[in-house]
């Protein structure tokens, strides 16, 4: 019983930092007003364009970022690239973007936490932090209380919708 005790407990805390969203994606209307592409703000496309219909093909070794949180931090992972860790600089600037910039400028990258404007949250330089590893560059951002709270409501509501088959939820107007 004593293994199976330390099994749950090692459940318990690896729930606490795993990934808790794959995907979420949004589909915008194009300027026409027609069916236009999803935008992904968490995860990445599963399947890649058809770029060779056209005879180009994306490089392999280009850098590519996507977002994948945790329960605790939003995170960012930034495949290929190879330089070591300080070589890069990772800021928050006033203007709520968070700047990825390498000193032998060969990656730079800005970008903004939806999730944080969504709520009118300041970005803080303290609750950054960067790893590498694998030729991967991970930049963490601690999440505030207010967003942990909204995220625990929004998945206590999830909870209470009743799923008739797999992916059908009961969506009845009222």
């Amino acid at each position: 019983m004593a293994a199976s005790d330390g099994w749950v407990d090692l459940l318990k805390k690896s729930q606490k930092t795993c990934m808790i969203q794959d995907v979420r994606k949004w589909k915008k209307k194009s300027t026409l007003g027609g069916a236009g592409k999803w935008e992904f703000e968490v995860g990445e496309q599963l399947a890649p364009p058809m770029l060779e219909a056209q005879g180009l093909m994306e490089s392999n070794t280009n850098p590519i970022f996507v977002r994948k949180d945790t329960v605790l931090s939003f995170q960012w992972r930034i495949r290929n690239l190879p330089y070591p860790l300080d070589v890069y600089n990772v800021t928050c600037d006033p203007d709520q973007n968070i700047i990825i910039k390498t000193s032998n400028k060969k990656y730079y990258k800005k970008f903004r936490i939806p999730d944080m404007e969504r709520c009118n949250l300041p970005l803080e330089q303290s609750k950054l932090s960067v790893a590498h590893a694998n030729n991967t560059l991970i930049v963490s951002y601690k999440k505030p209380s207010t967003i942990l709270e909204m995220e625990k409501t929004l998945q206590s509501e999830f909870s209470k919708l009743k799923a008739n088959k797999d992916g059908d939820v009961d969506c009845t107007p009222s």
